[in-house]
């Protein structure tokens, strides 16, 4: 699981940059900025909830190792 979450946070960082590279700043809020500007968001919490997992997934960890 541990890999599968590092991928995800990978590609999820190609995302980004790939989004990054559409914007107009001149329109920001306009066309394919918005677009670009709403899947850089939607990956954000994407990578957010992923960090989450690992988190509460290390916990469960440590908490079946002191039982």
């Amino acid at each position: 699981m541990k890999i599968f979450t590092y991928i995800v946070l990978v590609l999820a960082a190609i995302s980004i940059v790939v989004n990054i590279t559409m914007l107009d700043f001149k329109n920001l809020f306009e066309g394919d900025s918005l677009v670009a500007l709403i899947g850089i968001l939607a990956i954000l919490c994407a990578v957010v909830i992923l960090l989450i997992f690992r988190i509460s997934k290390s916990i469960d960890e440590k908490l079946k190792k002191q039982s």
